[in-house]
């Protein structure tokens, strides 16, 4: 059924809009049409082999150590807690690598590389006329080389330079699946073991993470439903990643080791496998022992590219399924032929076919969007906005005119390749989430430390991605669209405040309870100068929960007007009033928590914008 034949939907949406509320431009309810999880079963290959799914990469000056860049990369989407028995190992047959382009050829000019070998007891544990056990351990885990813990894993970190490579960290000890409380009652402990320092003064962390990435992945349902019903549900609460976390020196990453000449990187992480694997006939005797973990195929031959991620959401938002594969095993230096669909991209054509939005591509001087060129190609310079920037400057004019992220910044490369990757301005300082500076919308927000300089891990690119997608950046866009988003404002656990800097993994002790998608209904009007707010239909019931109503701030932050308890039935109406300047925009929702008050369970309204009467 093609998209845009839906009026029943979009005229039920609209009478829903227009009763609940003014929305500016009649955009302001809209959920993000444009992304999945940010590289979660991106493409149909990566889709059956999640150990090499890269699902996110992060790369941002170290918040507590500004003279330092860190560089995250995650792996194995949608890992459940208690997914045993064999959990959620790193391939052994695969080289998992950070890449980074410090001198503008779109190749890399370092690459660290991840190599992982097991260390598997199962099979020696004498357990009666067979030996061998399906336990992942045999008691409780307290330490890394603990004799409880029958499967571990442990890597060698390498620098790979054109001058040759340089070891970093060898036989370090991956952080284990958070199996269960029983099993590793204190994964905290276990997670500061596991952090290592490397040759030349950096520090690695190996192992599980709860995901970071936070969104509602409904988009795949017509856009959110086709009438907005479907948003505001953290679809990967609860779900882990297996992550690699490095914080090195700036001038081990910047060209000739100079940041104040040269201070920008690209950054972006890939996964290869040997090219032939070869599986086991049927009946073939077993060839596991305590090095090989998998006897299933014998893995021969050069390593080939199989997984790719540098900007969040390309492969899925703006790489067409038939190329998904082939984006994967592409490389940087030839991304020049994915330019059409950076400047034609199909979700804000979806959006106006849906939902009534005009198409930015149509506003004049913008048809072929400079300003997302810039966003995932470029980065943003003043010669990329006035188009003098050689070879790019006719793609970019237009786009925002300010020295901030793009390779031609660097003295070594006053004349870059566009690439898709991440790029990050080292020498912009971190902003504490503490700061009023501080924005989850990164550089939509007003906040340079944030993405699409670099991306941190709070950063919220579904909302900066539709925003931009949707004008943002372009000079007398739609101020409608400045609200934009999902209605998925922060992860369902919090980030550290220390390397590595990412959330703890969920436990396998702790089913995924409060997933359950809850229904209700959020009423916002006003009249001389009073807003009404009600929360009423809470479906299915949450005894003892509560709800909260919250103001989203032009910056992207958030306030809370209070917090109600709902009654022993759980489906009481709640209402909230306040005075607020008549005239003035507001964009508001309410949230609904379980009674355990947990994040992972809470069910967010869309937000809504209102002009008060």
């Amino acid at each position: 059924m093609a998209l845009t034949s839906r009026p029943r939907v979009r005229r039920r949406a609209l009478a829903v809009i227009t009763a609940a509320a003014t929305v500016a431009g009649g955009a302001a309810l809209l959920g993000p049409g444009s992304s999945s999880a940010s590289s979660h079963r991106d493409a149909p290959y990566v889709s059956s082999d999640p150990a090499v799914d890269n699902t996110d990469t992060y790369a941002f000056v170290s918040p507590d150590d500004a003279g330092t860049v860190t560089l995250v990369a995650n792996w194995a989407p949608f890992s459940e807690p208690a997914g045993g028995p064999n959990f959620f190992p790193w391939a052994t047959d695969a080289a998992y690598d950070i890449n980074i382009d410090n001198n503008g050829d779109a190749k890399p000019d370092i690459t660290y590389r991840w190599t992982f070998q097991d260390v598997d007891q199962r099979g020696t544990q004498k357990r009666g006329k067979v030996d061998g056990t399906f336990l992942y351990a045999d008691g409780p885990v307290t330490s890394l080389d603990d004799a409880n813990l029958l499967f571990r894993q442990t890597y060698d970190l390498t620098a790979i330079t054109a001058a040759g490579s340089t070891v970093l960290v060898k036989g370090g000890m991956v952080a284990p699946s958070n199996v269960g409380q029983a099993t590793i009652p204190d994964y905290t402990s276990l997670r500061r073991q596991a952090v290592t320092d490397t040759v030349g003064g950096g520090k690695s962390y190996v192992g599980q993470a709860d995901d970071p990435f936070y969104l509602d992945l409904r988009v795949f349902d017509l856009l959110y439903g086709g009438d907005l019903s479907e948003a505001g549900y953290d679809t990967l609460s609860g779900y882990n990643v297996n992550s690699v976390a490095l914080k090195l020196p700036k001038a081990l990453l910047t060209a000739g080791g100079d940041a104040a000449a040269n201070p920008v990187i690209g950054v972006w992480s890939t996964t290869s496998r040997s090219k032939t694997r070869l599986l086991k006939d049927t009946n073939e005797a077993p060839a596991t022992s305590t090095t090989r973990s998998s006897d299933e195929a014998d893995s021969s031959g050069n390593l080939v590219q199989v997984s790719r991620l540098g900007n969040p959401l390309v492969n899925e938002a703006v790489v067409p399924a038939q190329l998904k594969d082939y984006f994967n095993r592409s490389t940087p230096d030839n991304d020049a032929q994915f330019l059409g669909k950076v400047q034609d991209p199909e979700i804000p054509q979806l959006v106006q076919g849906i939902y009534k939005i005009a198409n930015p591509n149509s506003i004049a001087g913008f048809e072929n969007r400079p300003d997302l060129v810039a966003t995932f190609l470029t980065g943003f310079s003043k010669k990329n906005a006035d188009g003098t920037q050689q070879g790019t400057g006719p793609l970019t004019k237009g786009s925002v005119a300010a020295d901030l992220n793009s390779l031609d910044l660097n003295a070594v490369s006053p004349n870059p390749a566009p690439a898709e990757y991440l790029r990050l301005n080292v020498n912009v300082p971190p902003t504490p989430t503490t700061d009023k500076a501080y924005s989850r919308l990164g550089v939509v927000g007003g906040d340079l430390a944030g993405f699409p300089n670099g991306r941190r891990l709070g950063d919220d690119v579904i909302d900066i991605a539709l925003q931009v997608l949707e004008g943002k950046l372009i000079p007398g866009h739609n101020p409608g669209i400045d609200g934009l988003g999902d209605g998925v404002d922060a992860n369902d656990v919090a980030m550290e405040t220390a390397f590595p800097y990412l959330p703890q993994p969920h436990t396998g002790s702790d089913p995924r309870k409060g997933q359950d998608q809850v229904a209700f209904k959020q009423v916002l009007t006003s009249s001389g100068g009073v807003v009404s707010t009600q929360i009423t239909n809470i479906s299915p019931p949450i005894p003892g929960g509560l709800v909260q109503l919250y103001r989203v701030n032009a910056d992207g932050s958030l306030t809370g007007f209070g917090t109600s308890s709902l009654n022993a039935e759980g489906t009481a109406t709640v209402v909230r009033r306040f005075t607020a300047p008549m005239g003035s925009k507001l964009t508001l929702n309410y949230r609904v928590f379980p009674k355990r008050t947990s994040a992972a369970g809470v069910q967010r309204g869309l937000p809504t914008t209102i002009t008060v009467r």
